[in-house]
């Protein structure tokens, strides 16, 4: 795939497309130091088969897109306690950069599904600029910070894991990838290790990893605040998916986005964490394939 560039003020952000031309547009916001190549493949290609032109990215501070590395990591206690001065930018801004690759593309509106922290820049994104959301999928999603936050002890195994020292070396990065899911990941739907490994590879390969980014892009949730308010105002139709074993945003967290929601559907599993697990996917489709058919049909 060919590796585009749209701009946001001074911040570059590295997208690429595939599908049809033609095809219903869809664009994929992945969650904290997510890039495009975290998205599964598979999953993508499945959207494709299914009429979509596809659209992923890398979130500033990740990937190929512009990075915040001089800003080093926000201190932990002002994070919690004054999250407006320990934040480089906002969630606000992510959605700026999403609507930046849109106009780069000549969308006027699109898709928008959002996974984790995508899901709250999804949000976002239907509440300032309703018009360029046709519809919204919101997976593993909270609609404010400290809602469906995780246990104590999972932050524990968590920050274990990201440590921004232990990635030099594409092995590295495979290996932060099987420890990272065996934290968050899906208890009744084992993942391939193998496939976990490559997916660590690419990842390596696609640009440069800065674990440090998770800390200042978490900083930036909690910044944004509460959305509920805003979301009351959502017209756009709205598919909410989260797992019921989801320990990094509790499924408190989506049962909440979609109680904010008007009209919107909630559709949990049970068993599924903080991943996509392949096992899923058909129904994760069959859900979307539904949504985006309401959507168009609203929008005559």
């Amino acid at each position: 795939m060919t590796i585009k560039r749209a701009r946001n003020g001074n911040v570059e952000i590295a997208y690429e497309t595939t599908g049809p031309s033609g095809g219903e547009p869809m664009l994929l916001l992945t969650g904290i130091s997510g890039q495009l190549a975290s998205w599964p493949e598979g999953f993508c290609q499945l959207l494709v088969e299914h009429g979509f032109q596809v659209t992923r990215f890398d979130n500033r501070d990740a990937g190929m897109s512009t990075h915040f590395t001089e800003a080093g990591r926000p201190n932990q206690l002002t994070m919690w306690l004054r999250p407006g001065k320990a934040a480089v930018y906002r969630i606000e801004d992510m959605a700026e950069d999403a609507l930046a690759v849109m106009d780069d593309l000549g969308w006027d509106s699109a898709h928008v599904l959002g996974v984790s922290q995508g899901g709250m820049i999804a949000q976002i994104m239907a509440t300032i600029h309703p018009d360029r959301v046709r519809s919204l999928v919101s997976i593993s999603s909270t609609p404010a910070p400290r809602l469906g936050q995780p246990k104590p002890r999972t932050l524990l195994k968590v920050a274990k894991v990201v440590n921004p020292k232990r990635v030099k070396t594409r092995e590295d990065m495979a290996q932060y990838v099987v420890d990272l899911h065996g934290v968050v990941g899906s208890p009744a739907y084992p993942a391939d290790e193998n496939e976990l490994r490559e997916s660590g590879r690419r990842n390596f390969d696609h640009g440069p990893i800065d674990l440090a980014s998770a800390q200042r892009q978490t900083a930036a949730i909690f910044a944004s605040g509460d959305r509920r308010a805003a979301l009351a105002g959502v017209k756009a139709p709205t598919l909410v998916l989260h797992g019921e074993d989801d320990p990094m945003a509790l499924v408190k967290g989506g049962k909440a986005t979609a109680e904010a929601i008007p009209g919107a559907k909630l559709v949990t599993y049970p068993g599924m964490g903080h991943d996509l697990p392949r096992q899923l996917w058909p129904s994760f489709i069959d859900e979307i394939t539904a949504l985006t058919a309401s959507a168009s049909e609203v929008g005559g």
